[in-house]
C-alpha cells in the first residue's frame, strides 16, 4: 500500500477529541473541518506545569534514496505514548516545493503518519499563503513607497528584499519589474525566492507571540538609502499591516498521528537555505501541554540541528534534553560509495565505508553537550546481517542505537519500542547544553567555527561581495547575530559530490545576507539556490483528483 492509501484507510478521530486527551479547552480551538484546528495559546489553562523536556530528531547526510526523518519522528512519538508517556510531536509544514517536484511531503510515511496526510500537504490550513501575501504585500509597499516619491531615500539598486512563491520555479530567479513607461513604478532587477526561504517565514517561525511577531517585523532590513544606510520595515510603518496578515496563521496547527498522538505542524523553513525548524510558538505551546515533546530540523545535523541548537534555541530560550540520528543501511552504503540502483545487495563493506558520515553528524552533537541516540530506520531490502553489523559497531563507538520498523509496524505497535526505550534512558543522562559559539565572535570567526567543528572542513574562502559585506555588518552593528548557513544538503562541504565524511576542503562563502528581523545572518555557500527549480520528471505529474474530491497519486 502507498502512503496515501494507508493514511485513507486510517480510522481518524474528530480533532475535538484530540484536543480533550491533550488537555486542550475548546475555547481554545479553531476548527479548519473536522480534523484540524489552529490552537490559540493565550487561551490555554496555566497550571505552572513544568515545561516539557524536548526531544530533536536529526538525521544523517540525506541521499536520493530517503532517510525517513519525520516518519521517525511520528513513530518515536507513537512509541513512547504507547510507553505510558504523555506526548506532543511538532513539525514543520510541508511546501508545495517538494511536494509538486521531488522529495516529497512532510507527513512521515507508512503507518507513522500525521493525517489527513493530503490536506497537510496540499495547502493544510492557508499558513503558507498568508505567509506569501505578506512577503508580497511588503514587496508592493516598498516599490509604491518608490512610485510616489520616495521620501525614505530608498535605493532601487540596492532594494535586499525579494517576493516569493510557495513553488520551485528556477524561472523567477532573477526578474525585471516596472517595465511599461511612468505609471508602472520604478523599473529594477528583482527576483523571487520560494516562500520557505523568505525572511517572513523565519520571523513567523521565531517568533514567541503575536507581540514579538510584529518587534521582528519592523527589525526587517530590506534596503539600503542612497548613502548605504539600512533601512527597516519599521521605516516604511506597515508592520501592523504584516501582522495583521498573519495574525490567524501565527497560531499552532493541531492535527493527529495514525495512532492518535497529538501534533503541532505549523511553519516550515527549508534547513538547507533557512533555519529548518518548526515554529517556537508551536514548540513552546507543545512544551505546556505534554512531558515529552518530539520536534525535528530539517536534513541533516549539520544543518538542521546545528541551527536548532545555535538558532532557534536562543531564540525561544529552550534546549533538547537528548537528540535522535535517524541512519538508514541504504544511505550509509551511498555515502560508502553504493549507486542507488544497487542499493537492495547486501554490501558490509560499503556500510562501514559510509559509516564516517554517521561517525561526524554523532560526535558533532556530543560537542553540544546533548546525548544522541542513532535510530536506525529500517527498510524492507535491509539485510539482517547489515542491521547486526552496524548495531554492533555503534556499540563499538560506544553510541546509543535502535533498529526502528515504525514505517511497517507504525509507533502504535511495537516497532519502535527499543528507540523509545534508549530515548527515555538518554533523558535521564545529565545534559551540558552549550551552543557551538558565543556571539561576540565575528561573523566570519563563527562561519569559520562551524565549517571547521561541525563540517571537518580546513576553513572558508570568503568572495570579494561576501568580503564586502562583511565590513558592512560590522559597521551597522549585526556582527552579533548567529549564523544561518545556506549549503547543499547531500554534503559536509559545499560540493554535492563530496560524499562521506570529507576532509581537507575549503567552503566557499559568495554572499552574505543580513535577516535583522529573523535574527540572523544567511552564509550563501557554494551553487545553493533560495528558488529551487523542477526535475525533469516533477512528482506533479502522477498527481490527480478523483470524481469523489479525493487525492490520487500524492506519495
Amino acid at each position: 500500500m502507498t502512503d496515501l492509501e494507508i493514511a485513507r484507510a486510517a480510522s481518524i478521530r474528530p480533532i475535538e477529541d484530540i484536543a480533550d486527551a491533550a488537555g486542550i479547552p475548546r475555547e481554545a480551538l479553531e476548527f479548519h473541518g473536522r480534523y484540524k484546528a489552529k490552537i490559540d495559546p493565550r487561551l490555554l489553562p496555566d497550571d505552572g506545569r513544568t515545561p516539557g523536556r524536548v526531544v530533536l530528531v536529526s538525521a544523517m547526510s540525506p541521499t536520493p534514496a530517503g532517510e525517513g526523518k519525520s516518519t521517525c519522528t511520528v513513530g518515536l512519538a507513537d512509541s513512547l505514548a504507547r510507553a505510558g508517556q504523555r506526548v506532543m510531536i511538532a513539525l514543520r509544514e510541508p511546501s508545495l516545493g517538494p511536494v509538486l517536484g521531488m522529495k516529497g511531503g512532510a507527513t512521515g510515511g507508512g503507518y507513522s503518519q500525521v493525517l489527513p496526510m493530503d490536506e497537510i500537504n496540499l495547502h493544510f490550513t492557508g499558513d503558507f499563503h498568508a505567509i506569501t501575501s505578506a512577503n508580497n504585500a511588503l514587496a508592493a509597499l516598498i516599490d509604491n513607497h518608490i512610485h510616489q516619491g520616495n521620501e525614505l531615500g530608498i535605493d532601487p539598486r540596492r532594494i535586499t528584499f525579494k517576493r516569493v512563491l510557495d513553488v520551485n520555479d528556477r524561472a523567477l530567479r532573477e526578474v525585471v519589474i516596472g517595465l511599461g513607461g511612468p505609471a508602472q513604478g520604478t523599473p529594477r532587477q528583482d527576483g523571487f525566492d520560494i516562500t520557505v526561504a523568505s525572511e517572513i517565514m523565519a520571523v513567523f517561525c521565531l517568533a514567541r507571540d503575536l507581540e514579538d511577531l510584529k518587534e521582528r517585523l519592523g527589525n526587517i532590513t530590506f534596503g539600503y538609502t542612497y548613502d548605504r544606510t539600512p533601512l527597516t520595515v519599521r521605516e516604511l510603518q506597515v508592520e501592523g499591516a504584516l501582522a495583521l496578515l498573519l495574525k490567524d496563521a501565527i497560531k499552532p496547527n493541531l492535527v493527529q498521528t495514525i495512532a492518535g498522538t497529538p501534533a503541532f505542524v505549523h511553519g516550515g523553513p527549508f534547513a538547507n537555505i533557512a533555519h529548518g525548524c518548526n515554529s517556537v510558538i508551536a514548540t513552546r505551546t507543545a512544551r505546556r501541554l505534554a512531558d515529552i515533546v518530539v520536534t525535528e530540523a530539517g536534513f541533516g545535523a549539520d544543518l538542521g540541528a546545528e541551527k536548532f541548537l545555535d538558532i532557534k534555541a536562543r531564540a525561544a530560550d529552550l534546549a533538547p534534553d537528548a537528540v535522535v540520528i535517524v541512519a538508514t543501511i541504504r544511505a550509509l552504503k551511498m555515502h560508502g560509495g553504493v549507486a542507488k540502483e544497487d542499493l537492495g545487495e547486501q554490501d558490509v563493506d560499503a556500510l562501514q565505508a559510509g559509516t564516517a558520515n554517521l561517525l561526524r553528524h554523532v560526535r558533532n552533537i556530543e560537542k553540544f553537550g546533548i546525548p544522541p541516540v542513532v535510530a536506525v530506520n529500517r527498510f524492507a531490502t535491509d539485510a539482517q546481517e547489515e542491521l547486526d553489523w552496524l548495531l554492533a559497531w555503534c556499540a563499538g563507538e560506544g553510541i546509543e542505537a535502535a533498529v526502528a520498523d515504525v514505517w511497517g509496524q507504525g509507533g502504535g505497535g511495537p516497532g519502535g519500542d527499543e528507540l523509545a526505550a534508549k530515548v527515555l534512558d538518554a533523558l535521564r543522562r545529565p545534559v551540558s547544553f552549550s551552543h557551538l559559539y558565543p556571539l561576540e565572535l565575528s561573523v566570519e570567526d563563527k562561519i569559520r567555527t562551524i565549517v571547521q567543528e561541525i563540517y571537518g572542513g580546513d576553513g572558508v574562502d570568503f568572495s570579494v561581495p561576501a568580503l564586502r559585506r562583511l565590513k558592512e555588518i560590522e559597521a551597522n552593528g549585526w556582527s552579533g547575530l548567529p549564523v544561518c548557513m545556506a549549503k547543499t544538503q547531500y554534503s559536509f562541504s559545499d560540493d554535492v559530490s563530496l560524499l562521506g565524511a570529507p576532509k581537507g576542503f575549503t567552503v566557499h562563502v559568495r554572499d552574505l545576507i543580513p535577516k535583522t528581523g529573523a535574527g540572523f545572518i544567511v552564509a550563501l555557500t557554494g551553487s545553493v539556490m533560495t528558488m529551487p527549480g523542477l526535475p525533469r520528471e516533477p512528482a506533479a505529474l502522477r498527481m490527480d483528483v478523483d470524481g469523489e474530491g479525493n487525492a490520487v497519486g500524492l506519495f
